[in-house]
């Protein structure tokens, strides 16, 4: 009869562990100290069970915690859950005590991967997003840019066939005007998706981006770290939206957005006729003793579509250890839709190709590319370029 108390207890401790269980996300803390209470009361009402055995529930709100609270805090709750590392010692001797802190330890272990683990979860999750959005944007604007491109071309043209009524000419003036700041506009969406202007679940704020007018102010901070860092301007930026800060740098990692065209054709996109840009790719390994070839590949695409990034680049280099650079160009109604109206008409995407031939002159050397060794290859509408080219 006089064990009956401390019996009645003992059920009564085992189900406070376990209702307490139910908060442990939300309160982690508190709960971790009323099941390491409760484990102790167990543990010294039935000499039978072991420390660690008494102690399994507070043991699972110290991964819980230590998986969802910072690393000050789990730190803490780990010493703690050390303190009854005599009592261990005194009950199961070495192995007791061994036994008891190494099952601590990798809990604690445990909880700190899992929460690592998440954290990395919602980074990706959260990239996800925002590259999908900018997908969406990119996929929007590159059909408004489309119809608008046309547009600036017609109202162009359209002029041509007017006979002197002075006040038609200027509204196709206007509608020109309109359009071609339109296309600049189309750019601010982009901004809008943009992942540094997105705010994370815990409220903080990405760096913003690179730009130009934030140039001396990160010239200022390599100045605190006592580099001399002097900035000389050259020249104006050209005119550009008020909205749009150009960016100082840019992603060469990648090859660079091909030129306005029907949407689907290739992926990426670019909205500005300024789209002249040439992909550089080397082959991997040591630099090359003396210069390599260089081959200059003019995408097809039947004079209307195309881009340089939808071929092998690097598979060639390395196959030929050669340098390639395929070119951008303009295509389309942008590139070679010829009028009596437009001077020059009909040749710019021809005079992109011959202006990418000066810049690889000029620049190959820097690549590793020997500029008097340049071989032109291309496939479909590029092969006839090269023929005309030569003709």
């Amino acid at each position: 009869m006089a064990d009956r108390p401390a019996v009645s207890r003992q059920p009564s401790a085992v189900l406070a562990q376990a209702g307490a269980l139910r908060w442990q996300t939300r309160v982690p803390v508190a709960v971790l100290a009323v099941n390491t209470a409760t484990g102790l009361v167990v543990w010294v009402l039935l000499p039978v069970v072991t420390l660690t055995g008494a102690l399994l529930a507070a043991q699972v709100t110290l991964c819980v915690l230590s998986a969802t609270r910072p690393r000050r805090v789990s730190v803490r709750a780990l010493v703690a859950m050390c303190l009854p590392a005599p009592p261990a010692f005194a009950a199961g001797g070495p192995t007791g005590l061994t036994a008891y802190l190494l099952t601590v330890v990798l809990t604690w272990t445990a909880g700190r991967w899992r929460g690592a683990q998440q954290a990395r979860i919602r980074a990706e999750t959260r990239r996800a997003v925002v590259e999908e959005r900018t997908r969406i944007a990119r996929e929007v604007h590159d059909v408004v840019a489309h119809t608008l491109s046309v547009m600036v071309i017609q109202a162009s043209a359209a002029a041509v066939f007017t006979r002197q009524p002075e006040q038609a000419r200027q509204a196709l003036r206007a509608i020109e005007t309109g359009a071609r700041s339109a296309l600049g506009e189309l750019r601010l969406p982009l901004r809008v998706f943009r992942p540094d202007a997105e705010e994370d679940a815990a409220g903080e704020q990405r760096e913003p981006g690179p730009w130009l007018a934030r140039l001396e102010e990160l010239a200022e901070t390599v100045r605190a770290t006592g580099v001399t860092v002097h900035l000389h301007n050259t020249g104006a930026i050209g005119t550009l939206p008020t909205a749009v800060d150009p960016a100082g740098t840019r992603d060469a990692t990648r090859p660079a957005d091909p030129c306005p065209q029907p949407p689907g054709e290739v992926p990426g996109g670019s909205l500005s006729e300024d789209c002249l840009h040439l992909n550089v790719t080397t082959p991997d390994g040591a630099a090359s003793a003396r210069p390599r070839p260089v081959i200059v590949w003019l995408h097809g695409g039947g004079f209307t579509t195309g881009a340089g990034s939808s071929y092998g680049a690097h598979r060639m280099a390395t196959r030929g250890d050669v340098v390639v650079v395929t070119v951008n160009y303009r295509v389309g109604a942008l590139g070679f839709l010829a009028h009596s109206g437009l001077p020059g008409s009909g040749t710019f995407g021809l005079a992109d190709q011959q202006a990418a031939l000066r810049r690889v002159r000029a620049e190959i050397g820097a690549f590793g590319g020997d500029a008097h060794n340049v071989t032109l290859a291309g496939e479909s509408a590029g092969g006839s370029k090269i023929r005309r080219r030569t003709a």
